[in-house]
């Protein structure tokens, strides 16, 4: 089964990135479309002269660039997404024999990938190994960032206060001069250069409004992920503010000093009894010698 996140994903690069030639028949009868499509190499895979080869695609991303285009013709009033939920539930209907030849044909194109990686390998020098490590860290970090920031939409965090010049152009985009976004921030770009002392500062005093609101939230939103368990997204400013709030509390010095002095007094017990104990025994051993001579 084909999870649905990986089909929404990979509907505008299925339809951007490849043309798949027309199929006839029934989308029913699948074992009438396995034919010559599945069992010749697919182009896009090919390695490409200036960069490593492309990963392949799995058996259901090759059913579904083969299915695209008819259910599409057939279907020229829905959008893409409802397509591909569409060649979706063919492919879940299908049989194991159906999908067979789309998963025979990627492990194909799998084993090929690995000879055409190796053989890039080989060409590279170690400067460019070191590019592609750096480049792949990169990705990696971008990705994290995307989903991070992803993460943080989704509980609710509050937006970025807004500069005067943002709030500006919010509010004169509609009547800007110039047809395309470009054309029109840039028209209000210079409006706002050209915007004298006391008209500039009704917006800074919005801007400054929008900092408090974001401030209050902001505290608000970061004690509700304290209750969640989720210190990890607090700011690093928030948490030695935190720190530093605890220790030059009243009440915390309080109970630092009670503290101080608790440890000081058990110490003082401590030694009190040793001393007491030795005192016992010296006492105890010259009753022991003058019985002795007596």
């Amino acid at each position: 089964m084909a999870p649905f996140s990986m089909m929404t994903a990979g509907v505008s690069w299925l339809v951007k990135s490849f043309t798949v030639s027309s199929c006839t028949g029934s989308v029913a009868r699948c074992s009438s479309v396995l034919s010559a499509a599945y069992f010749s190499p697919v182009k896009c895979l090919s390695s490409q002269a200036s960069g490593p080869p492309k990963r392949p695609l799995n058996g259901y991303m090759r059913y579904v660039l083969q299915q695209q285009p008819m259910v599409s013709r057939q279907n020229p009033e829905i959008k893409v997404v409802d397509i591909i939920r569409k060649i979706a539930q063919q492919w879940r209907a299908m049989s194991p024999e159906q999908k067979q030849p789309f998963q025979e044909a990627s492990l194909r194109a799998r084993e090929q990938f690995k000879v055409d990686l190796q053989h890039y390998q080989a060409q590279l020098t170690p400067a460019q190994v070191q590019q592609q490590a750096l480049e792949k860290r990169q990705k990696i970090a971008k990705r994290k960032a995307i989903r991070k920031k992803r993460e943080l939409t989704t509980l609710g965090k509050p937006k970025r206060p807004r500069t005067p010049f943002n709030i500006f152009m919010s509010e004169h985009f509609e009547e800007a001069r110039g047809h395309g976004t470009q054309a029109k921030m840039k028209s209000l770009l210079e409006d706002w250069r050209s915007l004298l002392s006391h008209q500039r500062q009704v917006y800074i005093q919005l801007a400054e409004d929008d900092k408090i609101r974001y401030k209050n939230e902001m505290k608000s939103w970061e004690d509700h992920m304290v209750e969640m368990g989720r210190e990890d997204l607090i700011r690093e400013q928030t948490l030695s503010s935190k720190k530093m709030a605890a220790v030059k509390s009243p009440a915390a010095h309080k109970g630092t000093q009670k503290a101080k002095a608790k440890a000081t007094k058990k110490a003082t017990t401590t030694a009190r009894s040793k001393t007491t104990r030795k005192t016992t025994k010296s006492s105890s051993a010259k009753t022991v010698r003058t019985t002795k001579k007596t």
